[in-house]
Parts: structure tokens; C-alpha cells; sequence
């Protein structure tokens, strides 16, 4: 794996959310997300709906050190939010830094890898029919025949 310079600083941003279960979501991909690259300067934020926001995490990548930063929209498909609001939330944030250079990514978008994940959450729902503990009380299940094993070989 390639790493990234130390002086580049990288915030992944979601919409936010009034959930904060939602938003405690981010922290737990920012600490993935560093735990697996090793890299120093990563910074969550919400572009709406609660904090921190991007000027706020532009503003701790730069007190960190960072002279780039890289803004990653934690989003499946690029919309609206992904390429205009925010590209111009970061550009905004930029300028109080003139000499720190920034780009925005493309979101998660079409990648063979996301089939991989899609059938992992399939083949869960397989083997653990109406058992497991993201649906439980949800509705997300047809509870109606959750006394019905999950198919041999699961």
C-alpha cells in the first residue's frame, strides 16, 4: 500500500445528520480509515446538520501540519452535494489558507469491490435470518417466519 506524504491531510465527510448514531458513524470510519493507512491527518466532517463541518476540519488538517488537503465525500454516488456543495464548502474553507492546496474526490461510486460488500450483507441476511442484532426491532425483517431456519450449508 502506498502511503500518503505527512504533510497532506485528509477529511471524510458525510451529509450529517439529527442522528447521532449516524453521525458517531463517521468517527468509527476516520479511526478505520486510519488504523488501515497509518496516516496521520485524517478529519471527520458532516457538510450539514452538525459538527464538525469542513471549515472546522480543514482548519485542524492545516493546525496539524498539513500543506494539502484531500477531501474524501463519503457518498455511493456523486449528486449535488458530492460535486457542488461540497467542492464549495472546501473552497470557501480554503480560502483562510492560501498556500494550502486542496481537492476533492470522487465519492465511493462504481467499484468491483463494492459487489463484494454488497453480497457480504446479503449472505449475512442468509445465514442469520431474522437472528441478528442489526435487525432486530427494526421491520427490516419479515418477522412473520422468523421461526424458519436459514438454509442448509449457512
Amino acid at each position: 500500500m502506498m502511503q500518503l506524504p505527512a504533510q497532506v491531510g485528509v477529511i471524510l465527510v458525510d451529509h450529517g445528520s439529527r442522528r447521532n448514531e449516524a453521525n458517531a458513524m463517521l468517527l468509527d470510519v476516520v479511526a478505520m480509515f486510519k488504523r488501515y493507512t497509518q496516516h496521520a491527518i485524517v478529519e471527520p466532517a458532516h457538510m450539514e446538520l452538525a459538527d464538525p463541518d469542513i471549515a472546522a476540519a480543514f482548519a485542524a488538517c492545516v493546525a496539524q501540519g498539513a500543506t494539502y488537503v484531500v477531501v474524501h465525500p463519503y457518498f455511493l454516488a456523486p449528486g449535488r452535494h458530492s460535486t457542488s456543495d461540497i467542492p464549495r464548502l472546501v473552497s470557501e474553507a480554503a480560502q483562510n489558507f492560501p498556500l494550502v492546496g486542496f481537492h476533492v474526490t470522487q465519492p465511493l461510486g462504481l467499484d468491483e469491490k463494492m459487489a463484494q460488500i454488497i453480497l457480504d450483507r446479503i449472505n449475512h441476511c442468509v445465514r442469520h435470518q431474522y437472528r441478528c442484532d442489526y435487525c432486530a426491532g427494526t421491520g427490516c425483517c419479515d418477522a412473520r417466519t422468523a421461526h424458519q431456519p436459514a438454509p442448509a450449508g449457512h
